[in-house]
């Protein structure tokens, strides 16, 4: 592990009684580093059956509603999702030593605010996103520049709209776990369980 950052124990007392509020102080220091995309994040999803998968996506917000990411809903985590919308997220930032670990229910945000992002990506991406039927087999990579040229100049000056089968999910935490890296493998783990009335329980969990 990188010897960038100074290391400090994680202990009780420094958590927030609030898993959002304390994720969202870790993002702020993990923002702070070098890291050139904090937000990534690893999302693991299934099949019905119990055949997993992962990928990295780009978180691209979150609040109390949970974590929110964009993607192609004709992907596979676009299928796995619309079947079995459980999900898995890892957050792993090296140069300080921490890891959050984060399940729940996932669902589609509102198409408004699918719109609103959409909006807000660069030319290229929207494109981008109207080329790429995602997870599909492609004859060669030509044929995707040679799709993306096309799209270029009819939509030369022109609004793009989102395409109907891109937009964002957000995951609803039921469980959320802060991992702190100490020496000799006696990591701090701290477990938050969602509680029927809403709270929070806050468990130490052994490394």
């Amino acid at each position: 592990m990188s010897k960038k950052q100074q290391i400090s124990p994680l202990r009780r007392a420094d958590l927030n009684s609030d898993p959002i509020a304390q994720f969202e102080r870790w993002f702020d220091e993990a923002s702070r580093t070098d890291l050139i995309q904090p937000n990534t994040m690893t999302l693991a999803t299934s099949t019905p059956d119990g055949v997993p998968s992962a990928r990295m996506v780009l978180m691209r917000n979150f609040d109390a509603k949970g974590f929110v990411f964009f993607t192609n809903y004709e992907s596979q985590k676009g299928h796995d999702l619309a079947i079995n919308p459980q999900a898995a997220l890892v957050f792993y930032w090296e140069p300080l030593g921490r890891q959050i670990r984060i399940t729940g229910h996932v669902e589609r945000i509102p198409e408004r605010e699918s719109d609103q992002y959409f909006e807000t990506r660069p030319l290229e991406s929207r494109l981008g996103a109207l080329v790429s039927h995602q997870s599909q087999v492609i004859p060669n990579r030509g044929f995707l520049e040679e799709d993306f040229s096309k799209l270029r100049a009819i939509y030369n000056n022109q609004k793009i709209s989102r395409p109907s089968y891109w937009g964002g999910f957000r995951v609803i935490p039921t469980l959320i776990e802060f991992w702190q890296h100490r020496d000799h493998r006696l990591h701090d783990r701290f477990r938050y369980t969602k509680q029927k009335g809403g709270t929070w329980l806050i468990e130490r969990l052994s490394p």
